[in-house]
């Protein structure tokens, strides 16, 4: 038999690297909006955005429409930061206008891994320090260097040894900033928590955090990786708090669907890449010109159609209709939630009965008993009842089983 006449299921099995024993294997037709259509006609509505990834939808018509006009001009040309492309300089412009002035230099790359990565090279080269702090389950990526930072051993003790100097404190405990001293180059931290399952800092920790490094000279780099663009209620997270990070990471969510990160800094810490050694950080495809042109105009709809706004009320919608006897808890703020459950298995069968009613949801990594509430921002009124019914029915299936 030829490969031309062997299922695609069979070739994906075949050919594609796998990261676990049972993908879903959703055989994807099209997508639009919420909803993911499969090859067999069946539509889901995707409460997952691809890990906070289509904050404006599936196939946003503007951002398809800037994709088109780009890749007709020019695509790539030119490694990073040598010749002046006009995607990036009016995305870089957009972002450092809706952030705090000291974060006014960007640099772009291909993802969330490669922004943490960047952003603690550039810590290191401006404090001269080499110990790195970060939160027990934490997620930054699965990089090399990513992943010394991860906060969770189950994931990383196969891939040592890893980078030195890395140490872990528990997330919003006040009493574990000691551990942060002057031989500290950076800390690293996700303003709400996003793979243990959406935790909330307490009140005040990120402002007495701020002040602590401020006074030991340590940079303070937020992850807003997941949290970012609009969906927490806020176009980052940490204006919540109003605290503001030395660097500040972002992906996700800001391409539209399209592959891209960033790390933000100011100008003057993010010049220590230009010299001793010159060229400190390059990367090949960092600021594609497609995909600055689909950030900004996926940008431009997040901030024209006050979608951070509608994260907040549709959070409100959800918290008043998804109300279950096995739902112990809902965690978190606009549409970064976690519905939390009793145990793995009970969670693990609702996800898996959602599919069979035609709802999209996954687990954390770090937080096995919870499933993920994270639809586009996009999701009217009607999907958010649509999918909350949805769910609710995969919950009675699974009560009526136990």
């Amino acid at each position: 038999m030829s490969e031309g006449s062997i299922s695609q299921r069979t070739l994906f099995l075949k050919h594609i690297g796998q990261t676990s024993t049972a993908p879903p294997m959703i055989e994807v037709d099209f997508a639009k909006g919420v909803w993911i259509q499969d090859v067999y006609g069946k539509r889901y509505i995707d409460w997952i955005s691809g890990i906070s990834v289509s904050n404006v939808g599936h196939v946003h018509p503007e951002v398809l429409a800037a994709i088109h006009t780009q890749s007709a001009a020019y695509m790539h040309v030119m490694v990073y930061g040598e010749y002046v492309l006009s995607p990036q300089v009016q995305l870089a412009q957009r972002i450092a206008g809706i952030l705090p002035t000291s974060l006014n230099s960007v640099y772009f790359v291909n993802s969330g891994a490669e922004a943490a990565e960047g952003a603690v090279k550039l810590a290191k080269r401006a404090t001269g320090r080499s110990k790195v702090i970060s939160c027990i389950n934490a997620y930054h990526g699965s990089t090399h260097g990513a992943l010394s930072l991860m906060g969770n051993e189950f994931f990383k003790r196969a891939y040592r040894p890893l980078l030195p100097d890395v140490y872990h404190i528990p997330f919003g405990k006040f009493d574990a900033f000691n551990e942060i001293d002057k031989s500290t180059a950076c800390v690293v931290i996700e303003p709400i928590q996003g793979e243990a399952g959406i935790i909330l800092p307490p009140a005040g920790y990120l402002k007495a955090l701020r002040e602590h490094c401020t006074k030991l000279g340590v940079i303070l780099i937020f992850d807003e990786i997941q949290s970012g663009f609009g969906r927490t209620g806020a176009c980052f997270a940490f204006r919540h708090e109003k605290v503001v990070p030395d660097i500040l990471l972002m992906a996700k969510g800001m391409g539209g669907g399209m592959p891209i990160g960033a790390f933000v800094a100011s100008k003057e810490l993010m010049s220590l890449f230009t010299h001793n050694p010159v060229l400190g950080h390059i990367t090949t495809f960092g600021g594609h010109p497609v995909s600055c042109a689909a950030s900004l105009a996926c940008l431009n709809v997040i901030l024209r159609d006050n979608l951070e706004i509608a994260a907040t009320k549709a959070e409100t919608i959800i918290r008043h209709s998804l109300i279950h006897p096995l739902i112990q808890e809902i965690r978190g703020k606009g549409l970064l939630l976690a519905a939390q459950f009793a145990s793995n298995d009970i969670a693990l069968k609702v996800m898996q009965e959602c599919f069979s009613q035609g709802l999209i949801t996954d687990w954390f990594l770090f937080a096995d008993d919870c499933l993920r509430i994270a639809p586009p921002l996009t999701i009217s009124n009607e999907e958010i009842e649509d999918g909350c019914e949805r769910f609710k029915l995969a919950c009675d299936i699974v009560a009526s089983r136990i």
